[in-house]
């Protein structure tokens, strides 16, 4: 599992007794919540302050930062559930796909480089960031098709898919689907995802008639309690920036409010707690369904790995085994934590888009998608 956090992204923000003006608009005499602005409020009660959206700021590196925007960019309905996307620049596509717990703002020093000479889309996953917090039953496949989909209706060209943590198991899954003219180059940062041989076998002896209807929803209550007590309280400003500086950052000059904010405004959702319970019980419940050698065995495109060898969640050996797999693999280590696009994203940039140039690649437009 990958994450800003399987530690740091637990539970909503919603500190009782905070007394707030409650933000909306009058209307018909009638006073409107807007619930989007209410939830910043109630971060900026707990904490972390809210960033001038049209404010365009830049890292310690001097690298330009996508401006960060509450109400966010682009949306798209995707089997009926609210996705959001930001598009940026023109060319060869670049979809971007964040990892666990975090969203396409995470991309926001890479977005504006990129963007120069490509065009770059980062996308939300369903459950995160400020795509709607669907109350459904997650699954890897449902991430995958998302992400085909948005490649079909929303890119409409060869694209090269980029993805951390759960979000890069998600692009891998998503290329070995889909035709090699569709996805043309992979590029994962700390995915997600582990090989066959690494997962501990768990016991399959069939259930018993209490187990399955007295014991198993009991157990399910409690951990209902015990994970939204945990989301609760990880998810407050001040946590999260307590699990980013334990390690999953190494150099914490970009743990800042807008990092914060990014994390914590999704995670004030009504539903958040509800996806994340549901999120964690999937992500646990079958590891054996979807291994690393049965994807990348489906893979025929370029793949490049840019690796922080300082990741505390994700062993660093596991981009050699990646490569050893799969020859067709260029790695760059960096000494980073697991997001190395945030940490270092002057080196991120530099090492992907020297690796775009060797390709090749062309930016044919496609009026139709091939099929999955």
């Amino acid at each position: 599992m990958s994450t800003c956090c399987a530690r740091a992204s637990t539970e909503w923000l919603n500190p009782k007794g905070n007394r707030l003006a409650v933000p909306g608009r009058i209307q018909g005499g009638r006073w409107e919540l807007n619930r989007r602005t209410f939830a910043i409020k109630r971060i900026v009660a707990t904490g972390a302050s809210v960033m001038t959206p049209s404010v365009v700021a830049e890292s310690s590196q001097g690298l330009q930062q996508l401006p960060f925007k509450p109400e966010g960019y682009n949306y798209w309905t995707w089997r009926g559930h609210k996705i959001h996307y930001v598009e940026e620049g023109e060319g060869l596509s670049v979809v971007l796909i964040h990892g666990f717990g975090t969203s396409a703002f995470h991309w926001r020093y890479n977005i504006p480089e990129l963007a120069k000479n490509y065009k770059v889309y980062a996308l939300d996953l369903l459950g995160f960031g400020w795509s709607e917090k669907a109350r459904i039953d997650y699954d890897a496949l449902i991430w995958r098709d998302q992400v085909a989909d948005f490649l079909k209706e929303i890119v409409k060209q060869p694209t090269v898919l980029v993805g951390n943590g759960l979000g890069g198991f998600t692009t891998l899954l998503a290329a070995a689907a889909l035709p090699a003219e569709q996805v043309k180059a992979v590029t994962l940062l700390n995915s997600a995802g582990q090989f066959g041989d690494d997962i501990t076998s768990t016991d399959t002896t069939e259930e018993t008639a209490l187990g399955k209807f007295i014991v198993r929803p009991l157990e399910e209550i409690f951990q209902r309690v015990v994970v939204g007590l945990a989301f609760w309280l990880s998810m407050r400003p001040a946590q999260i920036e307590a699990q980013l500086k334990s390690g999953v950052y190494r150099n914490h000059s970009n743990v800042d409010d807008y990092l914060l904010n990014s994390v914590a405004i999704p995670a004030a959702d009504p539903n958040a707690g509800e996806v994340y319970y549901r999120l964690l019980r999937q992500l646990i419940s079958n590891p054996r369904k979807y291994t690393l050698e049965s994807v990348l065995s489906q893979l025929s495109c370029p793949l490049l790995l840019l690796w922080g060898d300082l990741d505390p969640w994700v062993d660093h050996a596991k981009a050699n085994r990646i490569k050893d797999f799969y020859p067709n693999t260029t790695l760059v280590n960096l000494q980073a934590g697991h997001y190395p696009h945030d940490e270092v994203p002057e080196q991120v940039n530099k090492a992907l888009l020297d690796w775009l140039s060797t390709l090749g690649l062309s930016e044919p437009s496609l009026e139709t998608m091939p099929e999955m």
